[in-house]
């Protein structure tokens, strides 16, 4: 239990820091820093795997609740962005596995994992099965998460004066009873239900279509509880700055940097893309910076419902984006790989 507590002991005290210090996003940032720091420092860190998926389970309940029928009957409408997700990930490939492969010095499964903008977990199992670098690519991703993560906040409040100390949602005493258990069954019957399915991102996309049907169906009118998204926010910083425990010198001069160079060219691409969109007026800038900027689900979600964003673009992105690298990405690696055999 050692490495949980001191994990547990150093996001709290990156809470405490950050609200201390006035600086955005304490449940968020400050347990990411903290854990980051303590384990550039060497301390053991570590989690509990299914509370910290749990905590996700809050996020989609928190999507789902937000997604009224008028909410839904506007998806349709978001097609012309929809379509440049894929445009987006093939760029993100062209690019990003030349970086990899021949100015880091990757070999081509780490390579092409590496560069893919999917779910660490996703991209991980297919490097292992391709003979990646299990440890590079781990690092790598965790790295495009963090960077993404922590750079956004500060680009919204700079371009768009995004408001970052709003309260995710209403104090829990707020809440009719009944809406507070209803959230606790989609949560978990969602999760429980997608999880059995084999549904990618089961955590947060079976509680979020779970709450969806409540939210059609006129039983939940609110969203989670600030004080339970503030708690998911906790653990998700928690879990990225703990990825980093056990890290060496020599990996954060391989793997830390070529990650977080890669993060360089990322949000680069990001930025080209949501000034394509806002230009012709597909979509206002700030829904284009969360729905495209190829960082965590979960984080995204997280800073979408602090910045009030329209949550139904924002998601639907995403989830396309994780599904486009799910099924792509090794259907391209082996059709790569018989190319360069014939």
């Amino acid at each position: 239990m050692r490495p949980v507590l001191t994990a547990f002991a150093l996001a709290g005290a990156g809470v405490a820091a950050f609200k201390l210090l006035g600086l955005p996003l304490p449940w968020l940032l400050g347990p990411i820093f903290a854990c980051l720091t303590g384990a550039l420092a060497g301390l053991p860190l570590g989690g509990v795997r299914p509370l910290n998926e749990g905590m996700r389970t809050i996020l989609g309940v928190a999507v789902g609740a937000s997604l009224s029928p008028a909410v839904l009957a506007s998806l349709p409408g978001h097609w012309p962005t929809l379509l440049l997700v894929p445009v987006m990930v093939t760029l993100i490939g062209l690019v990003g596995v030349p970086y990899f492969r021949r100015l880091c010095g990757y070999d081509a499964p780490t390579a092409w994992y590496a560069a893919m903008p999917g779910g660490l977990q996703d991209m991980i199992v297919f490097g292992e099965e391709a003979g990646a670098d299990v440890r590079s690519l781990s690092l790598v991703h965790a790295t495009r998460v963090l960077v993404i993560v922590v750079a956004l906040p500060f680009l919204l409040r700079l371009i768009w004066a995004a408001d970052l100390t709003r309260a995710p949602g209403a104090p829990a005493v707020s809440i009719p009873p009944h809406e507070l258990a209803v959230m606790v069954v989609c949560g978990l019957a969602g999760w429980r239900l997608a999880r059995r399915a084999g549904l990618f991102g089961a955590s947060i996309l079976g509680p979020l279509i779970a709450a969806t049907a409540a939210s059609v169906g006129g039983l939940l009118t609110h969203r989670p509880p600030a004080e339970a998204i503030w708690a998911a926010q906790f653990f998700i910083g928690m879990g990225i700055g703990a990825k980093y425990a056990g890290i060496t010198m020599a990996e954060v001069r391989r793997d830390l940097a070529a990650g977080a160079g890669f993060c360089l060219v990322l949000i680069v691409l990001t930025l080209g893309v949501v000034e394509f969109v806002h230009g012709l007026g597909l979509a206002p800038g700030r829904e284009a910076l969360l729905a495209f900027a190829p960082g965590g689900q979960a984080e995204l979600t997280v800073l979408a419902l602090i910045v009030g964003a329209d949550m139904a673009f924002v998601v639907a992105h995403h989830v396309l984006r994780i599904f486009v690298v799910i099924l792509g990405a090794p259907v391209a690696a082996r059709l790569a790989g018989a190319a360069r055999r014939g």
